[in-house]
């Protein structure tokens, strides 16, 4: 086994799963209320999406560091919260991300269908 990165493993182990996956779930699933209520009304579309792609760089991000960790043969408590986070941010943020644009899109066609009615 390699030298561990972290002096105390396991507690940043505890903290980074924590801190990380706790705060960053939280804000996702703000983020992702948001995008539920107002994509269909074609609203915030720059920052929702733009929001929801910066997730998915983070999630990739920590896949990627975990993935150099194992490979490192770093200490469970180490490459086990990398892992984690980005198998799930980017999992969950790379499936949604095409269902999101979708939303926006049908929301112009629907915008663009009314305006049409409007001028008959």
């Amino acid at each position: 086994m390699a030298e561990p990165w972290f002096t105390d493993v396991n507690a940043f182990g505890a903290w980074y799963g924590a801190v990380v996956g706790g705060v960053g779930g939280m804000l996702l699933g703000v983020l992702g209320g948001l995008a539920g209520m107002l994509a269909p009304q074609g609203k915030g579309r720059a920052w929702i999406l733009g929001g929801w792609l910066a997730f998915f760089v983070f999630g990739v991000i920590n896949l990627l560091v975990g993935l150099l960790a194992l490979a490192d043969r770093q200490p469970y408590a180490i490459w086990y919260p990398f892992l984690l986070i980005g198998l799930i941010l980017t999992g969950v943020t790379g499936a949604m991300y095409p269902v999101l644009r979708r939303r926006y899109m049908e929301a112009e066609a629907r915008r663009v269908e009314a305006a049409a009615l409007r001028k008959q």
